[in-house]
């Protein structure tokens, strides 16, 4: 049987960390979702454990991209033939996912965005790094607050019939006014999409002001598989939204998209460095480089107390250094 090729997207990010696999007709192969828990390094090598197994025989990776908060790492580990950021990523997955989206909406553990998208290709962006408010980890700390799974978050939502006011521009506010709300005896489900409408306010408000937002809206992310912040963005919004399979992976499979498409175009090989990574001995750290007055912040990553890669700096002195 010939060899067949895959292409490796990984979108590694504060909460979770993803793994997509296409095929030659940007078909979905295989993918993983896993939790990162404040290790980035850990999850990613148990993820490339777990790929090796479910690869399917007589396939070769031939192109790997990085994407998420950790890509930078990601990339070093695996050597990456391409370190993309996530708008790019994003976008990416919604076109090829609905080819006619204008608008992409993406809510992740740590951060969110929203994409304008015209005639293919990004138009306009704006994204929240500040504030947890209107983000899935904020979700996830509050289902556990509630000593519930965080899967059973969205249905429990849709089960209200007189949802509460809570305040959420800011996530202490909102976390304080939930309380208050259980205590004075509000039911646990019109907290619950009392919650996700205040997300859904505090989103529109913080991100997409100004943004000219038209259908088609594609919602992704994992916070897309809560039933109930779609339910609450399609409210805010007057909108219907389309939710593409796999929310939660979209970051992958775009990064794994774009280095397909850029093999094609340019016929590269791939510097994937294969699975050995996943059993070493692996470290990160950083420190304040003193050369300049700029005091960058210079991350570096370690095998075996060999130094791998270091990266941040605003010159390329400890790049060259690490290689």
């Amino acid at each position: 049987m010939p060899q067949s090729n895959v292409y490796l997207g990984i979108d590694v990010g504060s909460v979770t960390t993803k793994f997509a696999l296409l095929n030659e007709a940007d078909e979905l192969v295989t993918s993983l979702y896993l939790r990162t828990d404040g290790q980035p390094i850990m999850s990613i090598q148990k993820g490339l454990r777990e790929l090796s197994i479910a690869l399917p025989k007589n396939t070769r990776i031939a192109g790997v991209a990085t994407t998420g908060s950790a890509r930078y790492l990601t990339g070093v580990l695996v050597n990456a033939d391409l370190v993309k950021n996530e708008i790019s990523c994003q976008a990416a997955a919604a076109v090829h996912f609905f080819p006619d989206a204008t608008t992409v909406i993406e809510i992740g553990g740590q951060d969110s965005k929203i994409i304008i998208i015209r005639d293919g290709s990004v138009a306009d962006m704006g994204m929240n790094t500040v504030c947890a408010a209107g983000t899935g980890s904020f979700l996830d700390q509050q289902a556990q607050r509630m000593n519930m799974p965080i899967e059973d978050f969205g249905r429990e939502a849709l089960k209200s019939t007189k949802p509460v006011q809570i305040a959420g521009r800011c996530a202490v506010f909102a976390e304080t006014d939930m309380i208050h709300k259980q205590q004075i005896g509000h039911k646990r489900a019109d907290i619950i999409k009392g919650l996700c409408q205040a997300l859904a306010r505090n989103y529109l408000n913080n991100i997409a002001t100004g943004k000219e937002i038209l259908p088609p809206v594609v919602f992704q992310g994992g916070v897309a598989l809560n039933q109930g912040m779609v339910l609450a963005i399609e409210e805010a919004l007057g909108l219907s939204v389309i939710v593409p399979p796999n929310p939660g992976i979209t970051g992958a499979v775009g990064a794994a998209l774009i280095i397909h498409e850029e093999f094609k175009l340019e016929d590269k090989t791939t510097s994937f460095n294969g699975f050995e990574i996943a059993d070493a001995a692996l470290s990160a750290s950083s420190f304040e480089c003193k050369e300049c007055d700029s005091l960058c912040e210079i991350s570096q990553v370690f095998c075996d107390d060999k130094v791998l890669a270091r990266w941040g700096g605003q010159c390329n002195l400890w790049e060259e250094e690490g290689k």
